[in-house]
């Protein structure tokens, strides 16, 4: 007997109409049985065309977008200024299923990042102090004597949100929900959104 798991189908209408009320659905499902359901991969285009792609943490989400947060001045912030569009790719292994996302992508407001740095751990907030993220370093000594400094700097203190440090929010204009079938026939569903802000769903072939 195959210790293979029976995967869910899925087809159009197994998933609601507004596509953020769909991945609402899959991520409570996908929370219950993740170690780290926060964890998606973010793909970016540099300016020679060459993508880029990388895991991030999903910070927040609403109708708006996909918000997650880093240094404005890293490779990836980099790109996404002289390129404003990214893909997400959100994994489940446990179920077999994963979650397409492509969209523009906009800053978050001052406010939020505030909001969001100051509800961070001490020890990462100094992190975010300490790093210029994707700039090169000559050895770890070196990056712990930058946390030093800033450690010393800020003790006693609240630690400010640096200026280069922020969020980004996603904001889909393509969703595409895919189901494993161990024959490859794979279920897939997708949304295009539509000039006056409608959904459009169809099913896709494997």
């Amino acid at each position: 007997m195959s210790d293979q798991p029976t995967w869910a189908t899925l087809d159009v209408d197994d998933l609601d109409p507004d596509p953020f009320v769909a991945f609402d659905s899959w991520w409570d499902e996908g929370v219950a049985v993740m170690n780290e359901p926060e964890a998606l991969c973010v793909a970016t285009t540099d300016d020679q065309g060459q993508p880029h792609a990388r895991m991030v943490l999903l910070r927040e989400r609403d109708e708006r977008g996909f918000c997650f947060f880093t240094n404005y001045e890293s490779d990836k912030g980099s790109q996404l200024a002289a390129q404003p569009k990214a893909a997400l790719l959100w994994y489940v292994e446990v179920l077999g299923r994963q979650v397409r996302i492509e969209g523009d992508v906009e800053r978050v407001s001052d406010e939020d990042s505030d909001r969001y740095f100051a509800s961070r751990p001490r020890s990462r907030q100094i992190s975010a102090q300490s790093s210029a993220q994707s700039q090169p370093i000559a050895s770890r000594t070196e990056l712990a004597a930058k946390v030093d400094e800033v450690t010393e700097r800020f003790d006693g203190v609240e630690v400010p949100r640096p200026a280069h440090w922020g969020g980004y929010r996603v904001v889909p204009s393509r969703f595409e929900f895919w189901q494993r079938q161990d024959d490859r026939l794979h279920d897939r569903v997708a949304y295009v959104k539509r000039h006056d802000g409608s959904w459009a769903r169809q099913r896709l072939q494997p």
